[in-house]
């Protein structure tokens, strides 16, 4: 582990432990003081590359999103050209990745809780990826043909945010079977009949 801690710069070290302090116990409950004594740095290192605590969590925010949407990639690019398999197929996969051990919600939604604050630096990190989460499914809606393809893509984040919220609870293959089925509903009512 020590190895580790000398490769990485005091900007990554910080970032790694307050990610992962920030999703297990939520932002507001972690302490700046908590992040420098687990990652190792002074606190000098630690304002040297971020200037406050919003600016830390905005930056784990934007780890969040780059870790999301490589992970959207590698899970959508099997289904490009075919958007109905790449919607159910998104699902799928965001299904395999709720039921993970340590899963504990969607950093965004959590985020966007904890700081309910309209213009919030933290919350509009939040928003800007669900702007962008919205703005992706509106092109595969689109490209499906769909009728209402922002209505689609309103109904897919919501379901999606669903999925997030009610892992904990809600993760039986029966569950799992009502999100698809869901999924194709939701779909179905969007295409119109040849």
């Amino acid at each position: 582990m020590s190895g580790d801690k000398t490769a990485k710069s005091a900007r990554e070290r910080v970032l790694e432990v307050a990610g992962d302090l920030f999703y297990r116990e939520g932002i507001r409950a972690v302490g700046i003081d908590t992040i420098i004594a687990r990652s190792g740095v002074a606190k000098m290192s630690l304002y040297r590359n971020f200037a406050s605590k919003d600016d830390l969590i905005v930056a784990y925010l934007q780890a969040c999103s780059g870790n999301f949407w490589r992970w959207w990639d590698r899970v959508t690019t099997p289904f490009e050209g075919s958007p109905r398999a790449l919607i159910r197929g998104l699902f799928e996969a965001l299904l395999v990745k709720v039921n993970r051990p340590g899963f504990r919600g969607c950093p965004f939604v959590n985020t966007a809780t904890e700081f309910p604050t309209p213009g919030h630096p933290a919350r509009e990190a939040a928003l800007e990826y669900h702007r962008e989460l919205r703005s992706r499914l509106t092109r595969i809606a689109n490209d499906l043909g769909a009728l209402r393809p922002e209505a689609l893509a309103d109904q897919l984040v919501i379901l999606m945010d669903g999925v997030y919220a009610s892992a904990g609870t809600f993760s039986s293959p029966e569950a799992a079977a009502a999100i698809l089925a869901a999924v194709d509903a939701l779909v179905d009512a969007q295409v119109p009949t040849r």
